[in-house]
């Protein structure tokens, strides 16, 4: 319990802007988080997630991500939102294609995760794009 009042701590307060704690309406427990980093300079933002693997499946994350959508392009007027994940991590590419996000890429060996060097998808979706959809 101690360690995970710490990691929540450091992960929300330290840097609290753009964080959002995906928490369950009928328990009020925190099952996930999803992340938004806005770079004026080029109107993008950066989307970033994670979720409990005992919720996958159930359309928190999806729904989450929506949000952060309509919040960058409605309200904040960016022009591109982006994202990545791991190449072994399909679940995380089926949220952001059902997000309306393309798929730009693959980046090889240039995440470190658990130590190792691994390959990620890259995604993007356009302001149009998301307006069209």
């Amino acid at each position: 319990m101690e360690q995970t009042k710490n990691l929540i701590a450091n992960y929300f307060v330290k840097e609290p802007i753009g964080k959002y704690a995906i928490v369950l309406r009928e328990s009020n427990k925190l099952v996930g988080a999803i992340e938004f980093r806005v770079d004026d300079w080029n109107k993008s933002g950066d989307l970033g997630f994670t979720l409990n693997r005992h919720y996958w499946g159930k359309g928190y994350m999806t729904e989450a991500g929506k949000l952060i959508l309509s919040l960058a392009f409605n309200v904040m007027g960016l022009e591109r939102v982006f994202s990545a994940h791991e190449v072994k991590n399909s679940a995380s590419g089926k949220v952001l294609d059902r997000l309306g996000m393309k798929c730009e890429g693959i980046l090889r060996k240039n995440q470190m995760i658990k130590g190792q060097l691994v390959d990620s998808v890259h995604y993007s979706i356009l302001k149009e794009e998301y307006l069209d959809s």
